[in-house]
């Protein structure tokens, strides 16, 4: 228990929380239920009335819904492509999501989420008043899970591309797969003095660590990975991440034109939905050192005052990548309901066209766009959860403060005092030390490996690609619908 403190009572409560209260409630559930209006697909007797088709049975009102989900086996019937018909709306419902594909991994994704960020903010307040020393920090756990379950989700849309019957979607992804593997090859031979990440200080700490574990180990050492090994191993996972985010930049771009086109009486919308466009641009700049950091920091000191130091301006890259994540997240349902106007969209486009449509083809026009939107959500939320508990992570493996962002010095930990501590008094309870004492000496050998140093420098770099990744799909998107409206 002193291996983990208060933190595994923590942990415990919120698995208890999220096993006994996600049938009753969910975040995820929360955010599409009575807040996005679907179109409902016409009926064939609706289609039928519009068109002037005779028809051979009448219903009632009260039989159109059971008639929408029964889809009685009536034989197919064209109608006219500019058919005078208007699409009813009906607010989206806990049953109307119950069966669309991927519900169940964006309902567990957004919950197990919910649930992660509880745990880390609790944590960091437990860490922060009581000085918690020689613990093992729980939350960069739940954090680590989050991160792959984000990955999971990601990397099972882009296999769903793989597996159409059109190869285009396929070709677009090893397309991208390919330039971001060249991307990322370019942007590794950059000098720290132009891109600062941190990796080459990451390596040296990361390889003199390790070479003296080893030592200590009584192995023979010829070195660690090389530096160029390294840098090959991160650029394929930057390819494999450009990759898994090609198809949710592209989404993020035909749904952010229609969120423009639907808030035209807006401006604030408008600008807040360029803003939230740009914001990943604005982030990556912040790693260009001549750019930004040069200017602030070591401006200020030429002046004569240090205003912003460099744990300053690392934590501020933190706290903006948190408010973006934020910030982006609450126009999640603009960017859903953008997605769920296109069946209106498709209609009126549809009414331009001159010629005569099956009816089965229409309907399927119109649900096909509501089916999708489980689909849409995850593409808009798993990057932007990634991102943001990769940063928690950083924060919390890197030892940075949030505090020192707000120039406010918290009081120094406490040292322990080993003869306060209370000592075993039975060989049952003195074995279990033993056992403790070992495994946290083996701990921190590692942590002599894998230093803060190490940390900061790796998860800044990711933090910055999948940023940078996420905007160039994005442009591009807006390139290619851009070229489609014209």
């Amino acid at each position: 228990m002193a291996l983990f403190g208060a933190q595994l009572v923590f942990s415990m409560v919120m698995a208890s929380v999220l096993q006994k209260l996600s049938p009753h409630f969910s975040f995820g559930r929360w955010i599409l239920v009575g807040r996005l209006v679907r179109y409902l697909h016409p009926t064939d007797q609706e289609l039928k009335t519009s068109a002037g088709i005779p028809s051979n049975s009448s219903k009632g009102k009260g039989h159109r819904k059971s008639e929408r989900r029964l889809n009685q086996n009536n034989e197919p019937f064209t109608v006219p492509r500019n058919i005078d018909l208007t699409l009813e709306t009906a607010p989206v419902e806990t049953l109307d999501l119950m069966h669309l594909q991927y519900y169940s991994e964006y309902q567990w994704l957004l919950d197990f989420s919910l649930g992660s960020a509880f745990i880390y903010i609790t944590t960091e307040i437990y860490s922060t008043l009581f000085h918690v020393q020689g613990e093992l920090n729980l939350s960069v756990l739940w954090c680590f899970m989050v991160v792959i379950f984000a990955l999971k989700v990601l990397f099972t849309l882009t296999a769903m591309y793989f597996r159409t019957e059109e190869g285009g979607e396929r070709m677009i992804c090893i397309t991208f797969g390919f330039f971001f593997l060249v991307a990322a090859m370019g942007v590794l031979v950059v000098d720290e003095e132009t891109l600062e990440f941190g990796l080459d200080e990451a390596y040296q700490n990361f390889s003199t660590g390790a070479q003296r574990f080893l030592e200590d180990q009584g192995l023979d050492s010829h070195g660690v990975v090389s530096f160029l090994t390294l840098k090959i191993i991160l650029a394929f996972t930057c390819a494999l991440l450009g990759a898994f985010l090609t198809f949710p930049g592209i989404r993020l771009a035909k749904t952010h034109i229609g969120a423009l086109k639907y808030a035209t009486d807006s401006p604030v919308l408008q600008t807040l939905l360029h803003i939230n466009f740009v914001f990943p641009l604005l982030i990556s700049v912040l790693w260009v050192k001549p750019f930004i950091k040069n200017f602030l920091v070591q401006q200020n000191r030429s002046i004569g005052g240090v205003i912003i130091n460099d744990e300053i301006f690392d934590t501020a890259r933190l706290w903006i990548i948190v408010l973006f994540c934020l910030f982006r997240l609450s126009l999640m349902l603009k960017y859903l309901q953008s997605h769920l106007n296109t069946a209106f969209s498709k209609m009126e486009v549809m009414k331009k066209e001159a010629g005569r449509i099956s009816s089965i083809e229409l309907q399927r026009m119109v649900v096909r766009v509501f089916y999708y939107v489980t689909i849409v959500a995850l593409q808009y939320v798993a990057p932007l959860l990634l991102l943001l508990f990769l940063t928690l992570m950083w924060k919390t493996l890197s030892d940075s403060s949030w505090a020192s962002f707000f120039d406010f010095d918290l009081p120094a930990d406490a040292p322990s005092n080993p003869a306060n501590q209370t000592q075993p008094s039975s060989s049952n309870t003195s074995s279990i030390s033993n056992t403790a004492i070992q495994f946290t000496l083996a701990l921190t050998q590692l942590k002599n490996v894998f230093t803060p140093v190490w940390y900061k420098g790796i998860f800044s770099f990711y933090c910055w690609w999948i940023c940078s990744a996420w905007f160039v799909t994005s442009a591009f998107g807006m390139v290619y619908y851009a070229q489609i409206s014209d």
